[in-house]
Parts: structure tokens; sequence; C-alpha cells
């Protein structure tokens, strides 16, 4: 069997799944290979993610693991059977993996949350503001480099367009949207395009103002991707090395609730869609 070169993010993730029930049951990668009549070998590509596993071997390790969540394997069937060939896979080669693996990530989700302080979210930016935001970069990026990034951006925004968009929730402080990204006049459209996309029914945007007393429960932009199943959610955090993508249980269920309690200090809906307008009129 050919090994893959460069596991994606979701093939990781079913790997790293598979190992930690492996872990939970208390046995070896040649244990559990005895077990299904496999060597250690392919027990150990499988948990690194260098070859898929089958519908039936894998009901055949749970089973021996054993592991009685059943929504929980039926969600890592899906992953581990999905042959979908998604938009992003055109910038294979031309845009950095992790670009890839959140698009994919995205398509996946059941719902999405996120928050930021400085700029406003990659799913709600226009087209002018992301190639403002992009151009920033040093060193400077290519022209070529940097409309992939903006044509890859605007791809992304499927999951809020499609006839079957995901849930999503985006908490945006003030100073964000104040920052002039691009100039007045992208500002003032940018403004305009997230007020357009908080009237649709699957989008809700809420605003952290600057009056709000004593806020210091989360220091660092965040996204929260949902999954088939609690335990397949995954967060998205920039860091100083890359993306990092966190997916333990015991961190998820911290975020889950920090992403709660700055859902609750900040303004509802209706009275974040005033302040982005008062904040519009000022440009």
């Amino acid at each position: 069997m050919v090994l893959r070169r460069e596991p994606t993010a979701r093939q990781m993730r079913l790997a790293t799944e598979l190992r930690r029930l492996r872990d939970a049951a208390g046995l070896s990668a040649a244990e559990a290979a005895a077990l299904i009549g496999t060597g250690r070998v392919q027990i150990t590509h499988i948990e690194t993610g260098l070859t898929g596993v089958s519908e039936q071997r894998l009901h055949s390790l749970a089973a021996h693991y054993p592991c009685t969540d059943a929504e929980f394997i039926d969600a890592l069937v899906v992953m581990a059977t999905d042959r979908t060939r998604g938009w992003w896979e055109e910038y294979q080669g031309l845009l950095p993996t992790s670009f890839l693996d959140l698009s994919e990530l995205e398509h996946h989700a059941s719902f999405r949350w996120d928050v930021d302080f400085l700029h406003v979210p990659g799913l709600l930016q226009t087209e002018d503001y992301a190639r403002a935001i992009f151009s920033r970069r040093i060193p400077e990026l290519p022209v070529q480099d940097l409309e992939l990034r903006v044509k890859h951006r605007m791809q992304r925004r499927a999951v809020l367009d499609s006839p079957q968009p995901i849930p999503y929730e985006a908490v945006i402080h003030e100073a964000a949207l104040r920052i002039r990204v691009g100039g007045r006049a992208a500002s003032r459209a940018q403004l305009a395009h997230i007020l357009e996309l908080s009237e649709s029914e699957h989008v809700t945007v809420r605003v952290i103002p600057f009056e709000l007393d004593d806020f210091a429960d989360v220091t660092a932009a965040m996204v929260y991707v949902g999954g088939a199943v609690p335990k397949l959610d995954t967060v998205v955090r920039d860091g100083p090395h890359g993306t990092l993508l966190i997916d333990s249980e015991a961190q998820l269920g911290v975020f889950r609730a920090l992403f709660h309690r700055v859902e609750g200090m900040s303004l509802d809906p209706v009275r974040s869609r005033d302040l982005i307008h008062s904040l519009a009129k000022e440009l």
C-alpha cells in the first residue's frame, strides 16, 4: 500500500482519535494488531495518518478497545470513508497546507464560533479588507501569492453562502471594527458587509464594546469549529510558528467555557448592529 506523503489535518485527526482509543484500552500497537490479524506496523501507519482504515477494520478496532459510543464511532467511520475532493484542493502546492486544512475543517463543520480583537474574522471579510490584511505581511508577498490568498479567503465564505450554511457566531471587539484596514472607504464597506450578513438567520454578530468594565477573559483570537460530535470539535489558534489545532477534550471544554463567557459579556445582536451602524456613520 502506498503511504501518504502529507496527511491532511482531517486524516490526522482520525488517526489521533484511534490512537487515543487504543491508549484508553491499555493496549500496545502490537496487541491491537494481533486482535484484528494484522501487524504492528499497519497499526502505526493508521495512527500516524500515513494510511487509511476501512469501515470494517475501524468497527473491529472499536469493539476490541472497547468503545460503546456508537455516535462517535459512526462519525469516525464517516471521516475514514469520506472521499470528498473539495474546492480547496486546487490550491495544493500553491498555498501553505494550513490554508487547505482550515478550508476542509470548515467544510465538514457543524457550526463555527469566532472571537477576534484586532481584525474582522476571515469569514466576514470583504475582498478589499482581506487584500489589505495580506498586503501588510512582512516580507511582502508577490502579487500572485497575495491574490491567491485573497481568492482562497473569498471562496471559504461558501460555508455561509451555500444552500445549507453552517450556524455561525462571531464576537468582535469594538477595536477591530474601528481599525481602518485598507482606508476609510474599505472600512465603511466592511462594516456594511457585516451588517448585511448579520441579518441572515444563520449568522450572529456580537460586539464587545470599549465601555465594558473589567474585561480580561480572552487575550487572543479564537476559532471554534464544531465537529459531527462534540469530541470531534477543534479550536484553531494562530501561534508564533503557524496555525495550531487544539483537539483534546479537556482543552475543548476550556475554550467552550471561554466562548460562552465572552458571548455573555458582549452586546446582544440588536445592540451590536446599532453600534456597528454608528461606527459606519463616523466614517
